[in-house]
């Protein structure tokens, strides 16, 4: 069973509401949920969407088609009523519609009369709403109380009260007058309940669990959601959370509170991080742990805010100026962005360099139906000397010498033991030289000697599909959902498998899995990417100097979606 729902509208008219609290109510339910925005950059007006798809098995990609449309203005008919499945109905009141409108697929429920012979604010239609549509689907109204208190848990209880009123009167009107539309066939699930979450929000959860002290940023869409989280997490937790008055002074607070001695963390778009590179190569010469989340929006420039897009690989992969090592993921889930993000902790603790974790407004957005996440795996082990382990120290060195490139990392203040770092070369005190070989055995130290052990450290990518397959899809980051059950709808009919990168940089190593050599066993493959120059591709050839057979790059601000890129596929094959 699968059934897809799509909101229309104007910014202002409630679409995040509405969405946002049947999503809820059908994971409550028990099914599982997968959740998409289209919105424009700005307020109030202009044209929204909110989808939602929900199943009684795993879902991971945006649907080309719905099931039921809810028009909330005009063009939203005129706009999406092409992309509505056999069979399927338009839920809309003719007053804001502009009309009574013809054909049998048209349901018309005056939720704005409704509304106001309540004596109900105005924006209480969204409310109605939501009670005309679970009752077109045939689903009880009680959970929506509860769901609708939890939205809007600020408000007094008569206002929840009014809202549930005015959900039960359209309920009421559309279970009378459309009662023989077909319900939709409900299994509750008994598996245990699943949580529902987006990309920002795992990232945020991540760095709580890593122990993350610190987050500073300024607002940019679409990275803002990691910042709005772990600061509504603030308190319980323990955290700092600042916002800044730009990209510079974030970055360059995150590496003082870690030069302090606490994990820290900032995050930013494109045109954040283009203030945030020579933050960026400071980290890299003072060996300073850092984590930044970059969550990628169209550009150049200002470019598309609110839409999606993986066109800043190649900029953070080689953003900063100078040579030092850096390691960037970019998960495609929220459960691989919980578990990366604190994989990213890790690493920027243990080596003493910036991490990333490059999200997009795709995946920053989207929400899934997930089980619980495993504490268990994660990584939790603190690499700086505090302490009696600093205090019982002879000597101490911030940049010593070391068979593996890295230096004890103490904590200022926290013992009679000076701690000095340098932006310009240094010695292993931390004081400023200028002399050669000093300067060549620092690069090999915080260069060469790590990247050869961070190279370890990287797992390799996910294969997904059949043994020798004919033709190979590529592909990485926010792409991996709609990647995979393209693979799996395709396989049918061809050999067919997936090859997904979700650790970037450095590239993974071939020990535990030979990548490469299925790579050029396969006849065909086809590299999909969020971008109009293929980076990843261009990153893969000069990994392993594979180049691959076809190309498809989507570059217009939206994601890709399941139907229309199974046509794609299958059109090269």
């Amino acid at each position: 069973m699968e059934y897809s729902i799509r909101i229309g509208g104007e910014a202002g008219q409630g679409l995040q509401l509405i969405g946002g609290v049947l999503a809820k109510y059908f994971v409550r339910a028990g099914f599982y949920v997968f959740s998409h925005q289209d919105y424009m950059s700005r307020v109030r007006g202009g044209h929204n969407f909110y989808q939602i798809t929900f199943a009684d098995r795993l879902l991971e990609s945006v649907r080309d088609t719905y099931d039921l449309l809810v028009a909330l203005d005009l063009p939203t008919i005129a706009l999406h009523r092409h992309q509505l499945n056999n069979q399927g109905h338009i839920l809309y009141d003719q007053a804001s519609c502009g009309g009574k409108q013809e054909g049998e697929e048209f349901l018309d429920i005056p939720l704005a009369l409704l509304v106001e012979e309540l004596n109900a604010p105005r924006v209480m239609v969204s409310s109605a709403s939501i009670g005309a549509v679970l009752a077109v689907l045939d689903l009880p109204l009680a959970p929506f109380q509860g769901i609708i208190g939890d939205f809007i848990s600020k408000k007094t209880e008569e206002i929840v009260a009014s809202n549930y009123a005015v959900a039960n009167a359209a309920f009421v009107y559309a279970r009378a007058h459309y009662d023989t539309i077909p319900s939709v066939p409900v299994a509750t699930l008994a598996d245990a309940p699943l949580m529902l979450i987006n990309g920002s929000q795992a990232i945020g959860l991540g760095a709580l669990a890593s122990g993350c002290k610190f987050y500073a940023a300024y607002p940019m869409t679409p990275a803002t959601g990691i910042m709005n989280y772990i600061a509504g997490k603030a308190a319980k937790y323990g955290i700092v959370v600042e916002q800044a008055e730009d990209e510079i002074s974030a970055i360059n607070m995150a590496l003082g509170a870690s030069y302090a001695g606490v994990r820290a963390m900032t995050g930013t778009s494109g045109g954040g991080f283009a203030l945030m590179t020579e933050g960026l190569s400071l980290a890299g010469i003072t060996e300073t742990p850092v984590v930044i989340a970059e969550v990628q929006r169209p550009g150049p420039a200002t470019g598309l805010p609110t839409r999606t897009e993986q066109s800043d690989l190649l900029f953070v992969l080689h953003g900063g100026h100078g040579e030092f090592p850096r390691v960037i993921f970019a998960p495609g889930t929220p459960e691989q962005a919980f578990y990366l993000t604190n994989k990213a902790f890790h690493l920027a603790e243990k080596y003493q360099i910036p991490v990333f974790i490059q999200s997009d407004q795709y995946l920053a957005d989207c929400q899934w139906s997930l089980a619980d996440f495993d504490s268990r795996l994660l990584y939790q082990e603190d690499f700086r000397l505090r302490g009696e382990l600093l205090v019982g120290l002879e000597s101490y060195q911030r940049y010593a010498y070391t068979e593996s490139g890295i230096s004890p990392l103490a904590i200022p203040g926290d013992s009679e033991h000076l701690v000095v770092v340098d932006s310009d070369e240094h010695d292993e005190d931390g004081h400023i030289i200028e002399d050669a070989p000093t300067r060549n055995l620092m690069v090999e130290k915080r260069l060469f000697k790590k990247m050869a052990l961070l190279r370890e450290e990287i797992s390799p990518p996910l294969y997904y599909g059949e043994h020798n397959p004919q033709a190979i899809v590529v592909g990485y980051g926010s792409t991996f959902g709609v990647l995979k059950e393209a693979v799996e709808h395709l396989a049918g009919e061809f050999k067919i498998g997936l090859l997904y990168f979700s650790e970037i940089y450095p590239f993974p190593l071939l020990e535990q899995f030979d990548y490469v050599a299925l790579l050029k066993e396969a006849p065909v493959t086809i590299c999909v990417e969020n971008n109009a120059t293929s980076q990843f591709a261009r990153v893969l050839h000069g990994e392993t100097n594979h180049r691959c057979t076809y190309l498809i790059n989507k570059y217009d601000g939206r994601p890709f979606t399941l139907q229309t890129l199974i046509g794609e596929i299958h059109a090269y094959l």
